[in-house]
């Protein structure tokens, strides 16, 4: 079946401004045009995007409350870690250029892979209960990951870190230095692109719709012939693969991993992200992941008052706005487009009959 001319045409637009985009990125990565404290920003406003876009497929589309989200990303982290270093130390793929990104694309890969078996693991059972039971069980799992990861020798026991784990870990098995973090901008923005728009074209889907109907009525979606258990764990297992990918990024973003920047904290953040957008809106996932990264990071140098004006901004938006920053909006250029185009031609009309 073809697509329609109009859908072509939207396709088309969002294409070309997504092309335009991601050379701009390139530019300012190849060029290393930024300080690299701005560059932090863009890896660390990528990270968010993915995190807050995949919490948002569990707690805003499909409706469950799970508040263990970096628990996965910890999965994802440390797997891409210790693979990387694994690799270096084996000769496999251990030099720069080409063979870091292979072996970034690899760690990639198996850590989205890993943290998507853990998400089957924990959704199965916990997916049977809903609502603050499901919360308590998930947050449970990302403690537990949490304590497990950090009680591991050979894991950096408290952290991974060019002092703990390996001497050569900083170097070659895990982080990038200011140089490799600008010239992988373009890298982790494809990454990034590509991971929302697989969850956009995922809610979009046959797919979609039904766990969207799961969580407006999961008793009229039962009797209608949809596999509740079914749809809610594969939902929440395909969210916990997009976290250990965002999970594997930071480990690149970073020379050292400590499970305490992937606690209870980490996933409120996250969660919080995802209600200040708005429950059910990826747009809005997106500019709350961009904003309160960046604002997290200018209050930095205020760290007396950095939770105090944080809070504040939440519990100003909860009040004025609270069903999220856009509720259940989403951003269409080709739409923008045609709207302004619409509204310059009725304007226009109005202008001549006035005549």
């Amino acid at each position: 079946m073809n697509m329609p001319k109009q859908n072509k045409k939207s396709a088309l637009i969002n294409a070309v401004a997504l092309a335009v985009l991601l050379a701009v990125v390139a530019y300012l990565g190849f060029s290393r045009a930024l300080s690299s404290y701005l560059v932090g920003i863009f890896w660390l406003s990528c990270i968010g995007i993915i995190m807050a876009t995949s919490l948002n497929l569990t707690n805003g589309f499909l409706g469950q409350m799970a508040l263990g989200h970096a628990g996965f990303m910890l999965i994802g982290s440390y797997s891409s870690a210790l693979l990387s270093l694994a690799m270096v130390r084996a000769g496999i793929l251990a030099g720069g250029g080409a063979e870091q990104l292979a072996r970034f694309v690899i760690c990639l890969i198996v850590s989205g892979l890993l943290a998507g078996l853990f998400g089957i693991l924990v959704g199965i059972p916990a997916l049977r209960l809903r609502g603050d039971y499901l919360a308590i069980i998930t947050l449970g799992f990302g403690e537990i990951i949490r304590v497990v990861i950090q009680g591991i020798p050979w894991a950096g026991g408290d952290g991974l870190s060019q002092g703990s784990a390996s001497p050569v870990l900083f170097k070659t098995g895990l982080g990038f230095n200011n140089a490799t973090k600008s010239h992988y901008m373009l890298f982790v923005g494809l990454v990034t692109v590509a991971c929302v728009s697989a969850i956009y074209t995922f809610i979009r889907s046959r797919f979609g719709r039904a766990i969207i109907s799961i969580r407006d009525d999961e008793i009229a979606s039962s009797a209608s012939g949809i596999d509740i258990t079914f749809y809610k764990v594969t939902t929440f297992a395909l969210s916990a693969v997009f976290a250990g990918i965002a999970g594997s990024i930071f480990a690149a973003c970073y020379s050292s991993l400590n499970t305490g920047n992937m606690g209870f904290m980490a996933s409120v953040n996250y969660f919080v992200m995802v209600v200040f957008g708005g429950m059910g809106s990826l747009t809005g996932s997106i500019v709350a992941a961009i904003g309160l990264t960046s604002l997290n990071e200018a209050l930095r140098s205020f760290d007396e008052y950095r939770m105090l004006v944080y809070s504040i901004v939440l519990i100003l938006m909860m009040i004025f706005r609270p069903a999220g920053l856009l509720g259940t909006y989403e951003f269409s250029l080709s739409g923008t487009i045609s709207h302004l185009r619409n509204r310059i031609s009725k304007n226009k009309q109005e202008k001549e009959a006035q005549v």
